[in-house]
């Protein structure tokens, strides 16, 4: 696909991992650096692959519940998904996914998730 679009926020979000003997680590927060892009082999009407100020509005959207809250509150890590930065990449790309917030000549290639500078997870859909 030749063309990409990227778009990138930010959130304020606590969290901890629950390990496998059942314990969790300290709460702790992060700025969490959320950047999703979307492919496409052919451009809209307006040649773009998207209206940026759509996709801001939808990752902003699903973001909301997140910002200055413990991950582990909110679903759907308060049902049992660790609120790891995987975990969170695939949240929120399953989420662009569920609002068919991009449109049908494009699709969403990755979601990338900063916890802390340098750790980087990514889910590809």
């Amino acid at each position: 696909m030749p063309w990409e679009l990227t778009i990138e926020r930010t959130f304020p979000a606590a969290h901890q991992l629950r390990f496998p003997d059942g314990s969790l680590e300290p709460l702790h927060a992060h700025e969490w650096r959320v950047r999703v892009v979307i492919a496409s082999d052919q451009l809209d009407e307006m040649d773009c692959v998207m209206d940026f100020h759509v996709l801001e509005a939808e990752l902003d959207s699903i973001l909301h519940p997140y910002r200055h809250a413990n991950l582990n509150d909110r679903p759907p890590f308060s049902t049992g998904t660790q609120s790891s930065a995987e975990r969170v990449a695939e949240t929120i790309g399953r989420s662009l996914l569920d609002v068919r917030a991009i449109p049908g000549h494009a699709r969403l290639l990755a979601v990338h998730v900063t916890e802390s500078a340098g750790c980087v997870a990514t889910w590809r859909a």
